[in-house]
């Protein structure tokens, strides 16, 4: 199964001998860039007989496969280019896809000044993976000789008329005799278009460049743009610093204020923690009661007992005697004879 899945190529269709890769057969693995087509005609040693479009749907012949050309500028090159290029390979079950890119004096004359060298875009055709040839220096008209010299079987471009070089569609004679066919436009997407964004922004783009090295001389930018330019860089520094510390010092309040409603939480639970074990120890049905109400049964226990005052005694209990009054002596005065006199009879009264 490993063997059968490297022996196809990228479309489903099996590989051909890496001998005749430059006479048609696709790039092994993809794993080197397309070459350049011959200055003089194409390399191809198979037979090359003419094909029509019934006749390359059914991937016939087998001996080779069928040869599309496509050709274009390819400034900037883009998805849209990709897509363009992907449908012209997979137009046929085995196609071998040639592209021409125009140099860049055909380009200047016809359409326009390119941002891209010829050599950029070259070097850009050579790596996408569904070319399998580069022809540079591609004409703006083809013309018979040129199909003839690079062995071309069918024209791909997309079917809009293609006006220039004084010519309301230059692909007229193509479709007239029978070799051309269509692929899709990619649509929100063209060189044009990117060309408008930078053009649109073109402030943020000097700017972005001279924050990034370039200078003013390479942008072609005056002193008076440039020093504004970088006035307004710093602006945009201090504003982001500015936003950079309000985030910073919200998020900081943010933990600040997360971190006290946590402190004020656990303080609540301490609290209550704290109230309820105390009300446990000392409240009216608390340890520290029947700590004391134990501790004051064993004291009760240990000490002897005592009955209360006025409460009649089980015991009878000893009376104090009374100790006789001294006599008295020959020195008393009479005045003191009378009171002891006095004071006798009440003592034997009671």
């Amino acid at each position: 199964m490993a063997r059968r899945r490297r022996g196809r190529s990228g479309n489903g269709q099996q590989q051909q001998n890496p001998q005749n890769r430059r006479g048609g057969g696709p790039r092994k693995a993809l794993r080197e860039p397309a070459p350049f087509a011959g200055p003089t005609a194409s390399e191809s040693v198979v037979s090359h007989e003419k094909l029509s479009i019934t006749q390359a749907r059914k991937g016939t012949p087998a001996h080779r496969p069928v040869r599309v050309y496509a050709d274009g500028i390819f400034d900037l090159f883009h998805s849209g280019h990709a897509r363009a290029l992907m449908q012209a390979k997979n137009v046929f079950p085995n196609t071998y896809l040639i592209v021409g890119v125009c140099s860049d004096d055909l380009t200047h004359k016809y359409k326009g000044y390119t941002v891209m060298t010829e050599d950029e875009r070259y070097e850009a055709l050579r790596h996408c993976r569904y070319v399998d040839e580069v022809v540079r220096d591609a004409p703006w008209s083809l013309t018979p000789e040129f199909l003839k010299k690079h062995k071309i079987d069918f024209v791909a471009h997309d079917d809009i008329p293609y006006t220039s070089a004084g010519s309301e569609d230059v692909y007229k004679p193509i479709k007239d005799a029978g070799m051309f066919v269509a692929t899709q436009r990619t649509e929100g997407i063209s060189t044009s278009d990117l060309i408008t964004r930078i053009v649109r922004d073109y402030d943020v783009y000097v700017r972005r460049n001279l924050q990034r090295g370039y200078t003013a001389r390479e942008l072609n930018v005056g002193f008076l743009k440039e020093n504004k330019y970088r006035l307004q860089n710093q602006v945009d520094k201090m504003k982001e610093t500015v936003r950079t510390v309000e985030e910073k010092s919200k998020h900081f309040v943010n933990r600040v204020e997360e971190k006290s409603q946590d402190l004020i939480l656990k303080w609540e639970e301490k609290s209550r923690e704290f109230i309820g074990n105390f009300l446990e120890l000392f409240g009216p049905d608390g340890a520290w009661h029947a700590i004391q109400e134990r501790s004051g049964r064993m004291l009760q226990a240990l000490s002897p007992y005592s009955s209360p005052r006025g409460s009649p005694s089980s015991s009878p209990t000893r009376r104090r005697s009374v100790s006789p009054e001294p006599l008295p002596s020959s020195a008393s005065t009479p005045s003191s004879r009378k009171k002891r006199t006095r004071s006798l009879p009440k003592a034997a009264s009671q």
